[in-house]
């Protein structure tokens, strides 16, 4: 994408060096680099989506309700199932996907961000849009969460918003709920805000940090449907904390910002979530197969909590590498990290294709 602005555009400086967030989009047969859920909705959900939607249909010359009470408390009621709480819809916020929910809170709170890289590359993007400082702080061998640098960095900089992300994007790994805790600590101890970004964790064998909010004031929970509720293409992420740090988002929120059909999509996904949970169960059975194979063929992978892996020792490039599987009409995602990729786990017929083609690209 061109960089180089024509002289006449007065685009705000603080966002005139970025590059937009995105992978590639080309052809491929076999597309596992976007961390989509690999199966569609079933056709008995499907049909009840249809049905949610179309009574709501007649009523679109109305705005919808801006603050989805009804599929706030739906989503309290999930949380609470898995998580053994007992949330209100006060203590949610939902919006069009998370990235939204991230924007607002660095819009809603005060100082710079930190995270903790490699990891979402929106969180830097989003804060450097608005014009905040993004403190990177490296993590240890083979990107696993280091507490002590953690807490360390946080009182040497004081930033107002921390990004824990667990599982964590590219690698993989969670970080345990004593870690999180003692982050939120050292967080409130500057002033700051934490916020655990958890767009993976129906994937996780860790317990959610929401179960935390009641003792850490200043912990938010971000979450999304996209990816266990194979529901990327509806966008619809939210937010878990105490209520005080949702009422910020209505005063940074656009007017009526879920629209009724997604409000309406999203509750029969909600109420109809059984077969999208034994999807999760048979992604992370096949995850677990996709690493046992990967360190039979002699590769290194990085260990995941995730819908994906990240996996290194091939002996070219990573662009060279990602563009032999490309070849093969297979779609990995190249994450920037010299010598890695990432593989997003697909069906079981994507699985054995990316391996196929990997074995191809590997000459064995």
């Amino acid at each position: 994408m061109n960089q180089r602005w024509p002289e006449w555009l007065s685009l705000n400086s603080n966002i005139r060096e970025l590059k937009p967030y995105g992978a590639p989009q080309i052809p491929a047969q076999v597309r596992l680099n976007t961390n989509e859920n690999p199966y569609p909705l079933d056709e008995s959900l499907q049909n009840k989506i249809i049905s949610e939607i179309s009574q709501r249909v007649s009523n679109l010359n109305r705005y919808p309700d801006r603050d989805a009470i009804e599929l706030r408390t739906t989503l309290a009621a999930y949380i609470n199932g898995i998580s053994n709480t007992d949330f209100s819809y006060e203590q949610i916020w939902a919006a069009n996907g998370s990235n939204e929910i991230l924007q607002s809170i660095v819009l809603a709170f005060a100082g710079d961000a930190m995270g903790f890289e490699p990891s979402y590359s929106m969180h830097p993007l989003i804060t450097k849009s608005v014009g905040k400082k993004w403190i990177s702080i490296s993590r240890g061998p083979d990107f696993v969460f280091q507490l002590d640098l953690a807490t360390e960095a946080i009182e040497q900089h004081r930033p107002g918003i921390v990004f824990l992300t667990t599982p964590n994007n590219p690698s993989g790994g969670s970080i345990s709920l004593a870690d999180v805790a003692e982050v939120a600590k050292a967080t409130l101890a500057v002033g700051g805000i934490l916020v655990v970004d958890e767009a993976y964790a129906e994937f996780s064998k860790e317990s959610s940090s929401v179960t935390l909010i009641k003792d850490h004031p200043n912990l938010i929970v971000s979450r999304t449907m996209s990816k266990a509720f194979a529901f990327a293409g509806a966008r619809l992420g939210y937010m878990i904390s105490n209520p005080t740090l949702v009422e910020a988002m209505l005063l940074v929120r656009l007017p009526y910002h879920l629209s009724e059909l997604t409000q309406a999509a999203a509750l029969a996904a909600l109420k109809n979530r059984t077969a999208l949970q034994q999807q999760v169960e048979q992604i992370k059975q096949s995850r677990d197969l996709l690493v046992e194979e990967l360190l039979k063929i002699g590769l290194h992978v990085v260990s995941s909590d995730a819908n994906f892996v990240m996996f290194s020792g091939f002996k070219v490039s990573s662009q060279e590498f990602w563009q032999r599987l490309v070849d093969r009409d297979v779609l990995v995602r190249d994450v920037g990290i010299p010598g890695y990729l990432r593989v997003t786990i697909g069906t079981e017929a994507e699985n054995k294709a990316f391996l196929t083609a990997l074995l191809k690209a590997l000459n064995l």
